[in-house]
């Protein structure tokens, strides 16, 4: 069975329109400072692309 990679977010600044907004939460993040482990998929990539500026992005083993 194949493993999917995954990657840790990390919330680091408050988003400034409500667009960025509803993309953290599709995300799993609703406060500052919060984490969250998902699936490296190309729509979790696509929407990290979008809010980049307000996240962190680490690999997880």
């Amino acid at each position: 069975m194949e493993q999917t990679s995954q990657i840790k977010i990390t919330q680091r600044q408050r988003p400034s329109t409500e667009k960025q907004k509803i993309t953290l939460l599709g995300l799993g993040l609703r406060k500052m400072n919060r984490s969250k482990v998902l699936n490296d998929t190309p729509a979790v990539r696509g929407m990290i692309y979008k809010v980049a500026h307000l996240v962190t992005v680490e690999t997880v083993k």
